[in-house]
């Protein structure tokens, strides 16, 4: 079998590709064979030696793959199953999924939903699993489509594109934060309504703002989400899920005291299974499949290094970005 490796030196941290025995896998209760995984920020950040989670090497990384059992010493899955994983430190202290084969606990795999292949659900991946917790989170606390206008920030990005046309099918007047403006018939293409500068949110700002939104879903952070904050309508809620900008929150209790405002904190990587499952059946009703391959680049394993480097630099178009590990 063939596996992306991070293999360290007392000089270097090298990516490699190479031929491994499957019997050099890690122990697990399943054996998965892997069509796709994906390039998510984590996945960039590990294959340039900036995730500090990852200790013990040679690591196949890569955070969530799609494929079917060919083994299982479980009784939740059989052979022959599809099957998707997202998150459990699978890529960081487990093998990951940037190797033609897996084997892992059958607690970390959810069954795949009829309405997708593998090929998309690595387009919609751990990025588009996330979006679909953070519009769970904003139902949970009561958000409506009739509230008013719901922010997106890092739109042009995997968890901000997916989040865009979940919230649009679901009757959601979506506006998209970018700093693309080159991005504007992407984003409109998905389903915003509008876009804003990025620069609108990222500077500075005063601790309570003119009321506007009545939701938002978070990818940035730092005075980006602190600016969301003091911009929520009454009783508004917003989903974080990511420090693109930065991992502090220079922000007042202003908002959450004077206006009801809800922080909702979406974590992806060790939500339980149950919410999981939800989500990737909310994915086949609520995501409109045909906007997916827009949204979506295929690379193989020899690709990675460089689309990493692009990724980080924030150059990388838009999207998701699926990886073929039989290419």
């Amino acid at each position: 079998m063939k596996a992306l490796q991070l293999v360290k030196t007392e000089d270097a941290l090298n990516i490699e590709i190479n031929d491994i025995d499957e019997s050099q896998l890690p122990d697990g209760e399943v054996l998965v064979d892997v069509d796709y995984s994906s390039l998510n920020y984590k996945d960039s950040l590990a294959l340039n030696g900036r995730l500090p989670s990852i200790r013990n090497y040679p690591m196949v990384p890569g955070i969530d793959f799609a494929g079917t059992v060919i083994e299982s010493s479980s009784e939740a899955f059989s052979a022959g199953d599809k099957v998707v994983l997202n998150g459990w430190g699978v890529g960081e202290n487990h093998w990951g999924g940037y190797a033609q084969k897996a084997r892992v606990q059958a607690s970390q795999l959810v069954a795949l939903p009829e309405a997708f292949t593998t090929r998309q659900a690595m387009a919609i991946g751990t990025a588009g699993y996330t979006a679909m917790l953070c519009v769970m989170a904003l139902e949970k606390n009561g958000v409506k489509p009739e509230q008013g206008e719901v922010l997106v920030t890092g739109a042009a990005g995997g968890v901000g594109s997916v989040a865009i046309s979940i919230l649009s099918k679901l009757g959601y007047t979506v506006v998209a934060s970018t700093g693309r403006a080159s991005e504007e018939a992407y984003l409109k293409s998905l389903g915003a309504s509008s876009i804003i500068d990025r620069n609108e949110l990222s500077e500075p700002g005063r601790p309570l703002n003119k009321e506007r939104w009545a939701a938002a879903v978070d990818a940035v952070g730092s005075h980006t989400l602190a600016n969301i904050c003091a911009s929520l309508k009454y009783d508004g809620v917003v989903a974080a899920t990511g420090l693109a900008q930065g991992s502090d929150l220079p922000a007042t209790v202003m908002p959450f005291i004077l206006r009801g405002v809800t922080l909702a904190g979406v974590d992806s990587v060790m939500a339980p299974k149950a919410r999981r499952e939800e989500a990737w059946r909310r994915l086949a009703e609520d995501l409109d499949v045909s906007k997916l391959e827009a949204m979506t680049e295929e690379l193989g394993l020899a690709d990675l290094a460089g689309a990493t480097a692009q990724q980080l630099k924030g150059v990388k178009t838009h999207g998701r970005t699926v990886v073929n590990v039989n290419l």
